[in-house]
């Protein structure tokens, strides 16, 4: 059976919730109500939670450590679940996306993202997969302030948009590759 560590960057706590930098931790959450999973076990300084898709055994997490530290976290995640960086699927947050759309890709960099910086340092490659939600960005904010704020009324319905599509790229990610899901959701 094959194995995947589908991972959505965020921040623990109440406080950063609904913010814009927690859109890979919302997208998580929106797969394990599909799929009815739990992810509420502490494990490797993360919560998650495991689910059988197609044939396909799925770890959901969303790492604990912080935003600036998520590749501590899933370096022992992928340690723990004996799996290569070709398992992993990262979703999170992107500014140079307009709100609401969603971009795959196989690798990369990690642009301005501390998130990813962190994993690219820990996990020693950028050959895995990412799903990137468009947060859009404010040129007259602060871009910390900025991504650890929440949606406006009027931008709430693209932004939940965003998340369901990423759930479903994860989705069409693990049943038909990531060529496929692509050419799918990258428009």
């Amino acid at each position: 059976m094959d194995r995947f560590l589908i991972t959505g960057l965020g921040n623990p706590g109440i406080r950063y919730r609904k913010t814009r930098h927690n859109m890979g931790f919302m997208a998580i959450d929106y797969v394990s109500e599909k799929f009815s999973v739990k992810v509420n076990k502490h494990r490797c300084r993360a919560l998650t939670g495991e689910v059988n898709i197609d044939g396909f055994k799925i770890i959901l997490a969303k790492p604990q450590t912080y935003m600036n530290a998520s590749g501590e976290s899933i370096r022992d995640l992928l340690e723990y679940y004996n799996l290569t960086a070709e398992n992993l699927v990262i979703v999170y947050d992107d500014m140079d996306i307009p709100l609401g759309k969603v971009r795959i890709r196989k690798k990369g960099g990690a642009g301005t993202h501390n998130g990813m910086k962190s994993i690219l340092y820990h996990v020693e490659t950028e050959e895995f997969a990412r799903i990137r939600i468009g947060i859009s960005t404010n040129e007259n904010e602060n871009t910390v302030r900025y991504v650890l704020s929440r949606f406006s009324r009027d931008q709430r319905k693209t932004a939940f948009e965003g998340i369901e599509t990423a759930a479903h790229a994860v989705e069409e990610l693990i049943k038909n590759g990531i060529n496929t899901a692509m050419n799918k959701y990258n428009k």
